[in-house]
């Protein structure tokens, strides 16, 4: 890493290779690190893992992400952890450690983009990149406090990035505030898709619904920031099969499409993965291209109705997480039951590819809890532009 010291193990422990940034742009003055998914130049891109580090050999391109950063003049300062082959919501890492997280030490800083939002968190960097396929930016986010974005699928290329499940993967950064947030956006999103005014706020009931009373009770002050800004909100349920159903079908394609994308190398080596890790692909490696089909289906109903929800003006309010990080040593069944709490929420705008931005708006026992903000297709910027409104 290119700065003096890492006491958050935010880090890879990679040989420092300066990388050529412009010297202006819109970025100028900022650092920033790079989630170890992606490729920088001069560096392997280890994935969590040693196996993959190893054969990575190094990298003589950056990744489109990574250069468009560059391009606008922000500066590499190195790597960031990230969990094993980027399968994770909570951030542990076997292998190379844990971060910290900065906000609360006792607990996990989420995954898989643990590395980024540490680095954030703890001041190392003003914006680290990271990806998120089933909340790897937004989770981190609200354990850390800090501010992250899930993109409209595919707005931002993921050239030169190691995949998980393609029809949910996306890049993203974080950041410590609102204000650096949309700087940063400005620079790298790009114009919005023409659309109206943000001015619709719904309430997503089912959600809320997912939370501890003093979860909800800690978001309700964010809550009601937001209706300050679009007026009261109007409560809808999402799914009324349940966000557990959602969760299943979400559960399905990602395994169908982590295991399409990642099994054969894991077939033909001894990776050695961690136990989490290992878990999670044996049950994708179970998924069978007719139960994928039959999930695509549910996807494309769940995507309209989510969508038609929102319409053009709509943004929909609900709890970033089902609750804050969970405590490092607590017992393995109950990471899980917050694993499948939290993918019910995280959920909804990966099946319908849209914009969530996760806000440190709450507190629960001394540990972060976020609220998050989704937007309409294409609307990330004027999302961003709100989120700093109710920010402030």
């Amino acid at each position: 890493m290119l700065i003096p010291a890492d006491p958050v193990n935010a880090f890879v422990d990679y040989p420092d290779v300066p990388v050529a940034n412009a010297p202006s742009g819109p970025l100028a003055g900022l650092t920033f690190g790079v989630k170890d998914i992606f490729d920088v130049a001069g560096y392997p891109t280890g994935a969590g893992n040693p196996l993959k580090r190893a054969e990575s050999g190094v990298k003589v391109k950056n990744a489109a992400l990574v250069q468009a950063a560059l391009d606008a003049g922000a500066r590499f300062v190195g790597k960031t952890h990230t969990a094993e082959l980027a399968f994770s919501i909570d951030g542990r890492n076997v292998h190379y450690g844990t971060p910290v997280n900065p906000a609360d030490p006792r607990r996990v800083p989420g995954g898989s983009s643990s590395g980024s939002a540490a680095a954030v968190a703890a001041g190392l960097v003003d914006f680290a990149l990271g990806s998120d396929t089933g909340g790897s930016i937004r989770g981190p986010a609200s354990f850390c406090g800090i501010v992250g974005l899930r993109p409209t699928h595919g707005r931002l290329s993921l050239d030169g990035c190691l995949p998980l499940a393609a029809s949910y993967d996306t890049p993203g950064w974080f950041t410590r505030d609102a204000a650096t947030y949309l700087r940063v956006a400005e620079a790298l999103l790009g114009a919005d898709a023409a659309g109206p005014p943000l001015t619709r706020l719904l309430y997503s009931s089912d959600g809320f619904a997912l939370l501890d009373p003093p979860e909800r009770d800690a978001l309700a002050e964010g809550v009601r920031r937001a209706e300050k800004v679009l007026g009261r909100s109007a409560p809808v349920t999402l799914a009324p099969e349940g966000l557990a159903a959602w969760a299943d079908v979400y559960r399905t394609l990602q395994g169908y499409e982590a295991w399409k994308e990642h099994g054969p190398w894991l077939s033909s080596r001894d990776a050695r993965l961690g136990p989490q890790t290992a878990t999670r692909f044996g049950v994708a490696a179970k998924v069978t291209a007719g139960e994928a089909e039959a999930a695509a289906v549910k996807r494309a109903a769940i995507r309209s109705r989510v969508r038609g929800l929102l319409g053009a003006d709509g943004v929909l309010v609900q709890p970033s997480m089902a609750g804050p990080g969970m405590i490092l040593d607590a017992p393995e069944s109950q990471f899980e039951a917050f694993r499948m709490r939290s993918m019910a929420l995280n959920c909804t705008a990966g099946h319908a590819g849209l914009p969530q931005i996760s806000l440190p708006l709450g507190m629960v026992d001394g540990a972060p809890l976020g609220l998050s903000l989704i937007g309409p297709a294409g609307r990330d910027q004027a999302l961003v532009a709100l989120a700093a409104r109710i920010m402030a």
